[in-house]
């Protein structure tokens, strides 16, 4: 009889499906906090504090509302009035 051998990808397909559901939602909140802080603190190193202060609130309440727009439109007509 035949040994039937798995083909690499089916091997990588069964690895995932074996993973914990928490590991892998523990691991995304990793990066994406420490992701978020490294923004936060490249945002205070280049704008004023008071200005930060601002996109800070903007950048959790886009998070919050799950609409990566509010952000970006709030970064682009903030630096709209700088000019």
């Amino acid at each position: 009889m035949k040994k039937k051998t798995k083909s690499l990808l089916e091997e990588l397909q069964n690895l995932s499906d074996n993973r914990d559901i928490n590991h892998i939602i523990e691991n995304r909140a990793s990066n994406i906090i420490t992701s978020a802080i490294n923004l936060i603190e490249l945002m205070e190193k280049h704008y004023p504090s008071e200005k930060s202060a601002i996109l800070e609130k903007k950048l959790l309440n886009a998070i919050k509302a799950k609409d990566q727009g509010k952000f970006t439109r709030t970064l682009r007509r903030k630096n709209g009035e700088d000019e």
